[in-house]
């Protein structure tokens, strides 16, 4: 079975993805050296927090545009019901990884 799942390019921007994972790479090296110079617990947490929210945002980003072009599919009456089988298998997949 052929998979109508669209790649990253027809998702969001490549550029805005890869502009916020790097922003999301510097917080997580901001975390290594607030650990390595053993700053407050209260402040590492907070910045994993930041952390934590960056990259569901990435994902959530991902997401509302993949629905968005299932949704398309679905108006041109393309597979309905196998494109709305994938949107929900992706939704349940993102969901149980988010808080």
């Amino acid at each position: 079975m052929e998979s109508n799942v669209p790649d990253i390019e027809q998702i969001v921007s490549k550029e805005e993805v890869l502009k916020r994972l790097r922003r999301i790479e510097g917080q997580i090296k901001g975390i290594q050296k607030m650990i390595e110079e053993e700053k407050q617990c209260a402040d590492i947490l907070t910045q994993v927090a930041a952390a934590r929210a960056a990259i569901n945002k990435v994902g959530s980003l991902i997401l509302q545009r993949y629905s968005k072009t299932c949704l398309q599919n679905i108006l041109k009456k393309e597979r309905e019901e196998v494109v709305i089988e994938e949107l929900l298998d992706t939704i349940q997949k993102f969901l149980r990884f988010v808080d």
